[in-house]
C-alpha cells in the first residue's frame, strides 16, 4: 500500500501531455490543470499513503468562516508558489527570488547533451538550489539532478520533495519560446499588512482617521474579514503573504496563479483572476477529505463510481471554489466575506469531476453532528476560544465547549438556511439546554452554559433580522410579496423581537432599526400611499397607510429600548 500512490493520475498525466499541442504547457489554464494533477499526486496522495495517521480534512474545515489551525504537521509537505503569464524581468519584478535559467532563454543555445552552454546553465541552477536547501537534503539532490534540466516541467513532480522543504516560494513563468518553466526559488511575497488593513478598514467604515478607540474595537473584525476574502483565518506568515500578494497583483491587472499548501491545514489554496470574479481573485481549495460522516446514499454513490482513494478511510479528493461578498454594514451576516460557489469531487483515476453531491454544505451531516455532540457521542477535536483543544464530548463541560465552537462556526448557516434545517437545530438545542434535568446538569457550569445560551439567543434574534432584510426587499423564500404583506410581517416580526431582547444585542437592534427606516423611507410607499389625500385612497391604500403608522411606532419603541439600554450602560461606567 505504501507505493500504491504511484498509480494515481499516472494515465491522466500522460494523456494530458499528449492532448496539449506538441506537449506544450503554454497557457495559465494548461498550467493549472498540470499543477492540479502533479501537486495533488505528490503533495496530498503520496503523503496520505506514506503516513498511517494522515490527518484528513473534515468537510467543515472547508466552510467559511475558517478556523485557526489546531496542529502543525511538520512531517507533511508545505509550499508556496507563483506563476506569471509572461516572461520575467528580473530587475523590475516587485518581489525577491533566486532566478533559475532555462536553456531556451539563451540566444546562443544549441540543443544537445554535450553543449558547454547547457552544462554551464545546469551547473548554475544546481548551485542555486544547493544554496537554499537544508544540508541533509543536498546529497540526495545531487544524486537526483544528473544532467536533468531542472527548469523543465517534465521533472517538476520529482523536484517537489525538495521544493516543499524550502522555506519560501518557487516561481514559474514563460520562457523565450512561451512555454512554462521553473523560473526561480526562494521567493519572498511582499505583504504590507498594516497599510492594507487600515485602508480596508477605512473603506468599509470600521475605522476612522486617528481614532484609536474605534481601531482597537474593530481591528480583529477587519483583519478576520480581509483574510477570509482570501480563504484564510488570521494565520501563518506564509499564507497571509500569499493572500496579500494575490490581492496586490490582482489590483495591478496582472495575470497570475498563486498557490500555497499549509502543513497545518493540509489544503492547497489557489488564487487566480477569473472573468466571473470582479474585485477579487478567485479562491479555490483542494484537499483530501474524510466523508465518513456523510449520508449513506452519498457514500454508496462515491464508492460505486470509484471516487475513493481509500475506501476504508472514505477519503476523496475535493476541490471547493468560493465567491467573495462585499462588506454590507446592515446585513445581519456582515462578517460573511466568502461563501461556497462550487464543489467538485475529483476521480483519482480519470480526473473526471462530480458536482452533483454536496459535501461541505450537507445539512444532514451538520444535524447529525449536532446530535452526536449533545449525546456525548461525537468523535473529533475542536478549538475552544482559540486556545483550548477539546478532544471528546464525554462530559457536559466538554459538550458545552463543543456547542460553543459549533455554534460559532455555523451561526451564519443556521441564520441563513431553510426553516426545516433551523427547526431541527432548535429541537436538538432546546431539548439539551432547557429539557428535563438540564438545571441539574449545568448547575456547576453556569458561566459556560450562559455563554452557549447567549450564542443561541443571538442566532435566534439574528434569524429574525435576516427575515426583516428579506421583507425589506419584498422577497420571502423566493416569492415576491405585496406591500401589505411586507408591512404586516415586518410589524409582527419587530413585535416578537421587542419582547425577545431580554438578552440584548445592540448590534442586532441597530440593524433592525436601520431596516425599518429603509422601509418607511421607501419612495414608492410615500408617493403612492402617504402623499395623496385620504379621500383619494382606496380601502387597500388606507390599510397600507395604517400599517405604515404601526411600523413607525414599532421602530420608535425599538429606538426607546436602545436609548434606555445605552443610558444605563453609560451610568454603569
Amino acid at each position: 500500500m505504501r507505493s500504491s500512490w504511484k498509480s494515481f493520475f499516472s494515465d491522466i498525466e500522460t494523456s494530458f501531455l499528449q492532448k496539449t499541442e506538441n506537449n506544450r504547457i503554454d497557457s495559465l489554464e494548461k498550467l493549472k490543470v498540470f499543477l492540479d494533477l502533479v501537486q495533488t499526486k505528490y503533495c496530498l496522495i503520496k503523503p496520505f499513503f506514506q503516513h498511517r495517521k494522515y490527518p484528513l480534512v473534515e468537510p467543515r474545515e472547508l466552510l467559511p468562516s475558517f478556523e485557526s489551525d489546531m496542529y502543525e504537521h511538520p512531517e507533511l509537505p508545505g509550499f508556496s508558489m507563483i506563476a506569471f503569464d509572461r516572461p520575467l524581468s528580473y530587475f523590475n519584478e516587485i518581489f525577491q527570488f533566486d532566478i533559475l535559467h532555462s536553456p531556451a532563454d539563451e540566444p546562443e543555445f544549441i540543443r544537445g547533451e554535450t553543449c558547454p552552454l547547457e552544462l554551464s546553465i545546469h551547473a548554475r541552477n544546481v548551485q542555486v538550489f544547493l544554496d537554499r536547501l537544508p544540508k541533509k537534503l543536498q546529497e540526495n539532490f545531487k544524486k537526483f539532478t544528473g544532467r536533468k534540466d531542472l527548469t523543465c516541467l517534465d521533472h517538476y513532480g520529482d523536484l517537489l520533495p525538495f521544493l516543499t522543504k524550502m522555506d519560501r516560494a518557487h516561481v514559474m513563468a514563460l520562457d523565450a519560446e512561451f512555454d512554462y518553466y521553473l523560473a526561480g526559488v526562494y521567493a519572498s511575497f511582499p505583504s504590507d499588512i498594516d497599510a492594507e488593513l487600515k485602508r480596508f478598514g477605512l473603506r468599509i467604515g470600521k475605522f476612522a482617521p486617528n481614532d484609536n478607540e474605534t481601531y482597537e474595537r474593530n481591528r480583529d473584525f477587519v483583519y478576520q474579514f480581509l483574510m477570509e476574502l482570501y480563504g484564510f483565518p488570521v494565520v501563518s506568515e506564509r499564507r497571509t503573504s500569499a493572500a496579500l500578494f494575490a490581492r496586490r497583483l490582482y489590483k495591478s491587472g496582472e495575470r497570475f496563479l498563486i498557490r500555497v499548501l499549509g502543513q497545518s491545514d493540509r489544503t492547497i489554496t489557489t488564487y487566480y483572476p477569473h472573468p466571473d470574479n470582479r474585485g477579487y481573485p478567485r479562491v479555490e481549495k483542494l484537499a483530501l477529505v474524510d466523508i465518513s460522516g456523510q449520508h449513506r446514499d452519498v457514500i454508496e454513490f462515491l464508492r460505486d463510481h470509484g471516487f475513493f482513494i481509500h475506501p476504508q478511510k472514505k477519503a476523496i479528493i475535493l476541490r471547493v471554489t468560493y465567491i467573495q461578498h462585499k462588506y454590507e454594514r446592515n446585513n445581519v451576516r456582515e462578517d460573511r466575506a466568502l461563501s461556497v460557489l462550487k464543489q467538485e469531487i475529483i476521480h483519482p483515476r480519470t480526473g473526471a469531476c462530480c458536482t452533483s453531491r454536496n459535501i461541505v454544505k450537507d445539512t444532514y451531516s451538520m444535524t447529525l453532528q449536532l446530535n452526536d455532540i449533545v449525546r456525548g457521542e461525537f468523535k473529533g477535536k475542536i478549538k475552544y476560544k482559540k486556545h483550548e483543544i477539546v478532544e471528546n464530548t464525554d462530559t457536559h463541560s466538554n459538550r458545552l465547549k463543543f456547542l460553543h465552537a459549533w455554534l460559532n462556526k455555523h451561526q451564519r448557516r443556521i441564520i441563513g438556511y431553510s426553516d426545516d434545517f433551523y427547526a431541527n437545530v432548535n429541537k436538538v438545542l432546546d431539548h439539551y439546554l432547557t429539557g428535563p434535568g438540564s438545571s441539574e446538569y449545568f448547575a456547576e457550569l453556569r458561566e459556560l452554559y450562559q455563554e452557549v445560551r447567549s450564542i443561541y439567543s443571538y442566532i435566534q434574534q439574528a434569524r429574525k433580522i435576516q427575515y426583516l432584510e428579506n421583507l425589506c426587499h419584498r422577497n420571502v423564500q423566493g416569492r415576491r410579496i405585496s406591500y401589505k404583506e411586507m408591512l404586516e410581517e415586518m410589524i409582527n416580526t419587530m413585535a416578537d423581537l421587542k419582547f425577545e431582547i431580554v438578552q440584548y444585542f445592540d448590534h442586532l437592534v441597530v440593524k433592525a432599526i436601520a431596516i425599518g427606516e429603509t422601509t418607511i423611507n421607501d419612495r414608492y410607499l410615500h408617493a403612492k400611499y402617504l402623499k395623496p389625500k385620504e379621500e383619494t385612497l382606496s380601502s387597500y391604500g388606507m390599510t397600507i397607510r395604517k400599517l405604515y403608522g404601526r411600523l413607525v411606532s414599532q421602530i420608535d419603541e425599538l429606538k426607546a429600548i436602545r436609548k434606555t439600554r445605552m443610558d444605563t450602560h453609560e451610568k454603569s461606567i
